[in-house]
């Protein structure tokens, strides 16, 4: 039975929305007078708020539902993900962020420019642009999911409409006038109510286990069926578990090389940094900061899976879990939201799904705008006819307008997608960018490896790379008649295949053409 939101939620979404609006007038920067003041904070932004900012745009609605629901099926083997995410990080600050400093450029796809002509660099920021406002509209979609359970009590796919459109709507306005540079402050007010709202939780969710420290560990060590739920890496070599070190160490690691330096979302804020070392220092310090944050999380979920399957450790009596609302497939964490939190802490939840999706999204639109103008408009603009430096400020808002619509429209779509998925949220979430990644990763390897390519060698290898993972999807792997072992395999090795094959293509010709 769904516990009704009650007058002082309904404070606590209040505060929080005129604590977004204050933010939001305090830290819009009094002039905005260039592109990169716009797009990079005019490369001024210091480590820790760099560092604070690329972890509250990575750490979605998706980590907030699905890190919980993770660690109630499973054990700590996605906190181990981390493992890739510095091996990923080594090369980004060590390859890629010193060349994207050396060639000043405003969006990593520019770097393309001077290899491949400006051609390839439409195509990459488009590949980017597509694959994005899939990501990014399905991240709206989990929040908005949970957003209309939790505050209205019914799921439609006309809740989901008005609570993504709430969730754009609020993204939007935050970064509309001030750019990076609001979205950076903005994202660390996310960032506080996100991880405070979590804590909250998780202590809340502590004092109603009467077990002991102890008995909790060896209870989780020592789970049904001999699992041992504090596991943190998986040996196994199956190919269809995402998070084995296997694939951990390949294509998770290539995941977290493709959204840190390939990814304009996220290296936005590392090239918003006053020099490469500074960028670089960033995203050390964001790949260590996310740690104690997915424990937070995996950590929730080991506790529900004590207060709703463990009765021996809960006084002989447990509640009931679900796993639907209204019709609807929800995770775990959702139905303690649901049914278990009282007056308050549940508005104080609700806002913290609210600000990983608002913190996701403002990044998003910011990030795309700053292609859509870098990348397409200023090109086009400036072979016509000259145009002052404010004007490319003025159709950055524009821009983030028409990326926010797209991103409303794919979240709408997810309330249908979703319906036919069978993955869990954080793999659902994570394997939307895998489509575009594969063709970004081949075009850059062969970019900075190789002397190899062409124009259109690389327009070919982002579409290979997209066909790919698109046929690696196990209902298409299936109806093709692929073999078994190509029928499952997890998105990290899904990445791994398509980033071979978009690379072999990109690097096949020699030379380039202008």
């Amino acid at each position: 039975m769904s516990l009704p939101f009650s007058s002082l939620d309904w404070v606590v979404i209040l505060g929080y929305l005129v604590l977004l609006g204050a933010g939001a007038w305090l830290f819009t920067p009094k002039r905005t007078d260039t592109a990169k003041d716009y797009f990079l904070a005019g490369g001024t932004v210091p480590v820790w708020l760099a560092a604070v900012s690329v972890l509250s745009a990575t750490q979605s609605a998706a980590t907030f539902l699905g890190g919980p629901d993770f660690g109630y099926k499973g054990d700590f083997t996605y906190l181990g993900t981390n493992l890739g995410g510095l091996i990923g990080a080594v090369f980004v600050a060590h390859v890629l962020i010193p060349r994207f400093y050396a060639a000043r450029v405003t969006t990593v796809y520019e770097l393309l420019t001077v290899r491949f002509g400006t051609l390839a660099t439409r195509w990459t920021g488009g590949m980017f642009l597509f694959g994005r406002v899939l990501a990014g509209g399905a991240r709206i979609y989990l929040a908005a999911i949970a957003v209309s359970m939790v505050m209205a009590s019914t799921v439609s796919a006309q809740g989901i409409l008005i609570a993504a459109t709430l969730l754009v709507a609020a993204a939007f306005f935050s970064t509309f006038i001030g750019g990076l540079r609001s979205v950076l402050w903005i994202d660390l007010v996310q960032f506080v109510i996100m991880v405070g709202s979590a804590i909250t939780v998780l202590i809340f969710l502590r004092l109603s286990i009467p077990a002991t420290n102890a008995e909790i560990l060896h209870g989780l060590a020592n789970a049904p069926g001999g699992v041992d739920k504090l596991r943190l890496f998986d040996f196994s070599t199956d190919l269809s578990k995402p998070f084995s070190l296997l694939a951990i160490v390949t294509g998770i690691a290539l995941l977290y090389i493709a959204s840190s330096g390939l990814d304009q979302d996220t290296t936005q804020r590392l090239l918003a940094c006053k020099d490469a070392k500074t960028g670089a220092r960033s995203l050390y310090v964001s790949v260590m900061a996310t740690v104690p944050v997915v424990a937070i999380f995996i950590t929730i979920g080991l506790l529900l899976h004590i207060f709703y399957d463990r009765p021996e450790l809960m006084g002989g009596a447990s509640a009931a879990a679900a796993h639907s609302f209204d019709g609807e497939k929800i995770s775990i964490f959702m139905h303690y939201i649901l049914t278990q939190l009282p007056p308050g802490l549940r508005g104080l939840v609700t806002a913290g799904i609210i600000a990983a999706a608002v913190a996701t999204t403002n990044s998003a639109l910011n990030a795309m705008s700053s292609v859509l103008i870098e990348d397409f408009y200023r090109p086009w603009r400036e072979k016509r006819s000259p145009a002052e430096e404010h004007h490319y400020v003025q159709a950055g808002r524009a821009g983030m307008g028409v990326i926010g619509v797209a991103m409303l429209i794919v979240a709408v779509l997810s309330f249908y997608w979703q319906h036919y998925a069978k993955m869990g949220l954080l793999e659902f979430a994570l394997s939307v960018m895998v489509f575009a990644y594969a063709g970004l990763i081949g075009v850059y390897s062969t970019a900075i490896f190789t002397s190899r390519g062409t124009v259109g060698s690389v327009i070919a290898s982002l579409i290979a790379g997209f066909v790919t993972v698109l046929l690696l999807q196990p209902a298409i792997a299936a109806a093709l008649g692929l073999p078994e072992a190509m029928r499952h395999l997890a998105f990290p090795f899904q990445l791994c295949a398509g980033s071979v094959v978009a690379f072999v293509v990109a690097a096949a010709p020699r030379g380039r053409s202008a």
